[in-house]
């Protein structure tokens, strides 16, 4: 398992969101603010399998608008998750 930690724009949040959820994959929502610009910035934390990676970063690159120069569409951290569980 893996858990991919991805921030975006907070412009781009529903319509990543939209689509992730779309395709199955289940996500949290987290207000941040960026430390550099100081603008809206939405957390993402998704869980998923190692295979459904790359997945992720596809949806993630096509569904994020292109950036303002010297900015990018998303930053993304993807950590390994040894246990997980509901309750």
């Amino acid at each position: 398992m893996k858990l991919v930690i991805t921030i975006i724009r907070d412009t781009d949040a529903g319509a990543v969101i939209e689509e992730l959820v779309s395709h199955g994959h289940r996500v949290t929502r987290v207000a941040s603010t960026g430390g550099f610009l100081r603008r809206g910035n939405v957390t993402l934390l998704i869980g998923v399998e190692e295979q459904n990676v790359q997945a992720i970063i596809d949806i993630l690159s096509d569904t994020c608008k292109p950036p303002e120069p010297g900015q990018c569409r998303a930053t993304i951290f993807v950590v390994d998750a040894p246990h997980f569980e509901q309750v």
